[in-house]
């Protein structure tokens, strides 16, 4: 299988509000939990990661414990990979639970269920069935090689079609092979301990057959995570550039080019230094659907990003503008070449709306993008929504 040399750990602050399940198991497990104060003021249980694993933020995503992840920071230049990989990390983890819910279902309604639950109505397969965890574990392993083989049949008409592929790097390759691999191995042990016990049953076939194809599917709508953390990472360097000038004004009343703030090191750090003392940051927070909320929201996905903005209309006039850019016919290459006189790389992250609309759209995932403020205050608030 498919390898990939990965970021250990993240060294970010990042705020991880806690579900009501994340919240019981915390407190079950004596872990102490913080009170935060959010980007829109409002108060919140959880805990704080200064240093972290990717993988192990990744389980408490799958598991249903996190409600809502946000990082606040006054300089997103330094810190442009962290946010990129955060970011990616969160959607994926959101396509690997929807993934899942998805199998499941498609396991709970396949013929070689339907056959069980006839033959055997004292003992139905269903949304309500409960097996022990330890119980699913120890079966899964004596059926450990059973469900190997499973994977591999199931995985083989990717990997061909991934390793055809002339379009992709080597070392792009190896990460769709990996991501291949990840969709099946974060499936719940429920829809494995199913499938290897029913293996060459009637109906079976259709089944993994069934599987292969929503795989397919998924890897095409897992290709929107990359425009997805290019938005994030723009918006917020679109933002952080908008704090920078409007402070650079009242420091040095006008007396200084803008370009300085932005690109002359001593200018920019007097001013960052100005922010963080007033802690004006600017806020990016991932919110999650959970599990356990109504049908049509556990696969939202909702990025905000908060900052203080003294001209909400004019930001909101060019949201609007640039989101509904006519960018069909040109690549995001051709884009940077063609890029109007006098709009820097900080006005990306609008015009990169009208990529990642384009690319859920293929995917018939569901999105939207919007511009507001935070009722009484100079807070602008830009929203995407995903629907996984």
């Amino acid at each position: 299988m498919g390898s990939q040399e990965r970021k250990a750990s993240i060294e970010l602050p990042i705020k991880v509000v806690l579900t009501d399940l994340g919240t019981t198991y915390f407190i079950k497990n004596n872990k102490k939990l913080r009170k935060f104060k959010l980007a829109d003021n409002v108060e919140e249980y959880g805990i704080l990661l200064e240093h972290f694993t990717p993988s192990s933020l990744q389980r408490m995503m799958l598991i249903d414990y996190v409600s809502k992840i946000e990082l606040s920071e006054s300089e997103f230049a330094k810190i442009r990979q962290e946010v990129m990989d955060i970011s990616k990390l969160i959607t994926y983890s959101m396509m690997y639970r929807q993934y899942d819910a998805y199998i499941f279902q498609r396991v709970l309604t396949s013929d070689v269920i339907k056959n069980w639950n006839r033959k055997n109505p004292a003992n139905i397969i269903d949304e309500k069935t409960r097996i022990n965890d330890t119980y699913l574990i120890n079966a899964n392993l004596e059926k450990e090689k059973d469900i190997d083989e499973i994977k591999r049949s199931i995985l083989a008409p990717m990997y061909s079609y991934i390793n055809r592929n002339s379009n992709l790097l080597p070392e792009e390759k190896n990460i769709q092979l990996l991501l291949s691999e990840k969709f099946l191995t974060t499936l719940r042990a429920f829809t494995w301990f199913i499938i290897a016990k029913f293996k060459g049953a009637d109906g079976y076939d259709t089944l993994i057959k069934d599987i292969r194809t929503s795989l397919a599917e998924y890897m095409e709508k897992a290709k929107i995570a990359e425009y997805v953390a290019l938005n994030v990472m723009e918006l917020s360097a679109n933002a952080e550039n908008n704090n920078l000038k409007r402070e650079a004004k009242t420091i040095f009343k006008g007396a200084v080019d803008m370009n300085a703030v932005l690109f002359d090191p001593n200018v920019r750090r007097q001013v960052l230094e100005s922010l963080k003392r007033k802690g004006e940051l600017v806020s990016i927070s991932w919110k999650l659907g959970s599990r356990g909320s109504s049908i049509g929201t556990q696969g939202k996905l909702q990025i905000t990003i908060y900052n203080k903005e003294s001209e909400y209309q004019k930001i909101k006039e060019s949201f609007d503008e640039k989101k509904h850019a006519d960018l069909k016919k040109r690549s995001l290459q051709d884009f940077y070449k063609e890029l109007p006189e006098g709009e820097s790389n900080t006005d990306l992250g609008l015009y990169y709306l009208s990529y990642l609309s384009e690319a859920c759209e293929k995917v018939n995932v569901k999105f939207e993008s919007f511009v507001s403020q935070v009722s009484g205050s100079d807070l602008t608030v830009v929203t995407m929504a995903i629907n996984l």
